[in-house]
C-alpha cells in the first residue's frame, strides 16, 4: 500500500491481529439467524451453514470481501477475493470464530458490467455471451430463469468436464434472482471450505440495515460532506480521489415502482429521485415495508456492511483502495472504526502449453500481462539473430565514433559528431523495432506464439480481469481449486497446472 494513501487507511494487514482482539459491536444473533435462513434457502453446504452459525458467538469476527454478481461469477478475481478471505480467516482461527464472508453486490444496478462472459476453450476458440438485462435494475431484482437456456447452451458448446458443467447448470436452475445464482455458484465451489455468502437484498438480511439507513435519512448530506472533505484532503496530499458527491447528492439510492434504482438528492427539506419527491416519513415507511428498496451508494456501502458484520478485515481490489480511503468520516458518523483494509491476492493461471511458451522466451507471466508487446519484444530481441547482429554493428559504430572523436581537436566539431552518432543510433534502433514489429505481425511461428500468449494471459487486460475462474474448473476439474487453496492470501501468484 503506497504511503500517501496509507494515511487515509488507518489499518492494514499488519493490524489485523490486534483488530481481531478489539471489541466490535454487531447484531450477531440476528445476523447469524438471518444468514442461516438465507443460506438454507439457497441450498448451502453444511460447512457454510456452520460458519454462519459461528457468527452468533459474542466474540466472533469476520473477514469480508465482495464483488458484483457477474455472469458465471464474473472475472476470476472474484474467486481470488473469496480465497483471500478464506485464507485469512483460516490463518487466524483457533480462538474466537473468524468467519470468511463474501458480500454479493446485489444492489448494484450497472447491468452492463455483469451481463457478459468470455471463455477460451482448448482449441483456442473464444466463446462470447452477452445477455439482454434490463438497464438500471439491481441484480437482486433480476430473475435469472429467462437466461438459463442461453447460459447452459454456452457451457455445452464450450465443453470441458461434464461433472463440473452439470454442477454449474444445477446451480443456475430454479426461481432464483441474478444475484442468487451468483451466490449459489460461489457456495457450490467454495461453500464446502466454509465461505459464507451475504446478499444484502435477501429478505432474511435486508432488515438488519434499517438502523443505519435511518441514520442516513435523518442527516442525509452528512456522509456526502464527509466524503468531500476526505477528497479535498487527498488532493492536497497529491492523490486523485475516487469519490466525490455533487450538490444535494446523498449516499442513498431508491428503487422506484418501475424497478429502476435512482440516486436520492436532498433539497429544501425533501428528497427527490428525478421522478418524485419524498419526505423523511415517506422513506421511513418504505424501509418498514421493504427495506431492500433503499440501498447505499459506493460511499456508504462498506460502512453499512460493517454496521451489521463484526468486520476485522476487508479484502479489496486495487481500484477499491482509493474509495475506501475516503470513508473515514463516514465511519465516524456511524460510530464505527474502519477495519484493516487488505489488498487482495492476484493470480495468473498457467495452463501447460502457455507455461512452456513463457519458458521458451524467458518470460514472466505478470510482466507479460503488464506490457504484452513490450515484454515479448524484449524477450525476442534477446534471441533474434538479426537484432543481435544489429546490436553488434551498433557497438562497433559507437567504437568508431570514439575513434573519430580523437581526430577532431576542434571543439566546434564535437557537437556535429555527436549529432551524427545519435542520428545513426536512432535509425538503427528504429530498424530494430521494425524487425520486431514484423516478427510479431507475421503469420509465422513467432507471431502465432505471441498471439497465443496474449489470448491466454492478456486478452483485454490481465487474465484475471477477463476470464471467469469457472472456465479453468471446466477445463481442468477440481485440481484448479486445490491449487488455489495452496496459495497465500496476498501478493501476486501463478497457479500452475502442469
Amino acid at each position: 500500500m503506497a504511503d500517501p494513501l496509507r494515511q487515509f487507511l488507518p489499518y492494514g494487514l499488519e493490524d489485523l491481529p490486534v483488530l481481531l482482539r478489539t471489541p466490535r459491536a454487531a447484531p450477531r444473533e440476528a445476523l447469524s439467524a438471518g444468514l442461516v435462513a438465507y443460506l438454507k434457502r439457497l441450498g448451502a453446504p453444511s460447512a457454510s451453514l456452520e460458519a454462519a452459525r459461528q457468527l452468533a458467538h459474542p466474540d466472533s469476527r469476520a473477514i469480508v470481501s465482495g464483488q458484483q454478481a457477474g455472469l458465471l461469477t464474473g472475472p476470476a478475481y472474484t474467486f481470488y477475493k473469496a480465497h483471500a478471505a478464506l485464507k485469512l480467516a483460516q490463518a487466524h482461527s483457533g480462538g474466537a470464530p473468524v468467519v470468511p464472508v463474501f458480500w454479493v453486490a446485489s444492489q448494484d444496478h450497472d447491468t452492463d458490467e455483469i451481463r457478459a462472459v468470455e471463455l477460451l476453450d482448448f482449441e483456442e476458440r473464444v466463446h462470447h455471451l452477452r445477455l439482454d438485462l434490463p438497464p438500471a435494475h439491481p441484480a437482486g431484482r433480476i430473475g435469472f430463469s429467462p437466461y438459463f437456456a442461453q447460459v447452459c447452451e454456452l457451457l455445452r458448446q464450450f465443453g470441458g468436464y461434464p461433472e463440473v458443467r452439470d454442477r454449474i447448470c444445477k446451480a443456475l436452475v430454479g426461481p432464483w434472482s441474478y444475484s442468487e445464482v451468483f451466490a449459489r455458484l460461489l457456495l457450490e465451489f467454495l461453500g464446502p471450505r466454509g465461505l459464507v455468502v451475504f446478499d444484502p437484498m435477501a429478505p432474511e438480511l435486508a432488515p438488519l440495515f434499517v438502523p443505519a439507513l435511518e441514520r442516513e435519512i435523518a442527516n442525509p448530506l452528512a456522509s456526502s460532506e464527509a466524503i468531500n472533505r476526505s477528497a479535498l484532503a487527498m488532493k492536497q496530499a497529491g492523490l486523485e480521489p475516487a469519490l466525490g458527491r455533487g450538490e444535494g447528492a446523498t449516499n442513498l439510492f431508491l428503487e422506484g415502482p418501475d424497478g429502476v434504482r435512482r440516486l436520492l438528492r436532498f433539497r429544501e427539506g425533501h428528497f427527490e429521485d428525478g421522478e418524485r419527491r419524498y419526505s423523511e416519513a415517506d422513506l421511513r415507511a418504505i424501509l418498514k415495508q421493504d427495506p431492500a428498496r433503499i440501498t447505499p451508494a459506493a460511499g456508504l456501502r462498506p460502512v453499512l456492511q460493517d454496521s451489521v458484520l463484526p468486520t476485522a478485515g476487508f479484502v479489496v481490489g486495487p481500484g477499491e483502495l482509493k474509495y475506501v480511503a475516503e470513508l473515514g468520516g463516514v465511519y465516524e458518523l456511524h460510530g464505527l472504526k474502519p477495519p484493516a483494509v487488505i489488498r487482495r491476492m492476484g493470480v495468473t493461471v498457467l495452463e501447460p502449453p502457455i507455461e512452456r511458451l513463457l519458458g521458451k522466451y524467458g518470460l514472466e507471466a505478470w510482466a507479460f500481462q503488464a506490457d504484452p508487446e513490450g515484454a515479448f519484444k524484449a524477450a525476442l530481441a534477446r534471441q533474434d539473430a538479426k537484432v543481435q547482429a544489429m546490436r553488434g554493428h551498433l557497438a562497433r559504430i559507437n567504437a568508431e565514433f570514439e575513434q573519430i572523436q580523437r581526430l577532431l581537436d576542434e571543439p566546434t566539431l564535437q557537437r556535429p559528431r555527436h549529432r551524427a552518432q545519435v542520428r545513426i543510433q536512432h535509425e538503427l534502433k528504429r530498424l530494430e523495432r521494425k524487425i520486431l514489429d514484423s516478427a510479431l505481425r507475421q503469420e509465422n511461428t513467432t507471431g502465432a506464439q505471441f498471439a497465443r500468449l496474449q489470448r491466454h494471459l492478456a486478452p483485454a487486460g490481465p487474465q484475471e480481469r477477463v476470464y471467469p475462474f469457472l472456465m479453468y474448473l471446466l477445463k481442468h476439474g477440481e485440481v484448479v481449486l486445490e491449487r488455489l487453496a495452496e496459495l497465500p492470501a496476498t501478493g501476486l501468484h501463478t497457479l500452475r497446472l502442469s
